[in-house]
């Protein structure tokens, strides 16, 4: 990990700017939006239709990503309000290991000993988020960024969706291996949360 200023926004507005812009105003406008403190996930607007937006950082990346730790990752995500119930408690569990000087590893084992002692909810039907903001920084390779929606499911094979198939749209990411049952399949959509037009693939 490194140094925790380096994770932070000092600008909290800013911060709630840029993870409103993870879904199209209509959603965002009236969501929860929270912002990253020194001591876990806070509350910077409340709101009034269920979505929580929020910018996750490197450690929810997968645990094999390369870019667990990395310090620039911004990932700007509007839950829907299934997945603000089910799969935003990940988040904010994941920071409180985090805060507390954890290791990938010991993350991972936390992760999966509160979901199964029952710390954390299982997964809703209907759980899904959105990720099209043009201000996301998701990885270093490329162009940092690919407007999409995220939908989750119970571990299945990832055929089931068509996933990872030659020109299919749907992408199936690990994101929660070896610490939940939760399958994260991603389908990149052609617009920006402005509603402009946004690079596919």
């Amino acid at each position: 990990m490194a140094p925790l200023d380096q994770y932070l926004m000092a600008d909290r507005n800013a911060e709630i700017a840029l993870a409103r812009s993870a879904a199209p105003e209509a959603i965002s406008g009236e969501a929860k939006i929270l912002v990253l403190g020194r001591h876990g996930y806070e509350t910077a607007v409340a709101g009034k239709n269920g979505f929580v937006c929020v910018v996750e950082r490197g450690w929810m990346s997968p645990s094999d990503a390369p870019e667990f730790w990395n310090p620039k990752i911004r990932g700007p995500i509007c839950f829907n309000p299934p997945a603000a119930r089910s799969v935003l408690p990940t988040t904010l569990k994941r920071t409180e290991l985090v805060l507390a000087g954890r290791t990938k590893a010991e993350i991972i084992v936390g992760n999966k000993a509160a979901f199964e002692k029952g710390g954390l909810p299982p997964l809703e039907p209907g759980a899904m988020s959105y990720m099209m903001s043009k201000e996301a920084y998701l990885t270093d390779n490329n162009n940092h960024n690919l407007a999409h929606l995220m939908f989750y499911a119970p571990p299945l094979d990832g055929k089931t969706w068509g996933a990872d198939l030659p020109k299919s749209p749907v992408m199936l990411i690990q994101q929660f291996k070896g610490a939940q049952p939760i399958d994260v399949f991603i389908v990149p959509v052609g617009r920006w949360s402005d509603g402009s037009a946004a690079p596919v693939m």
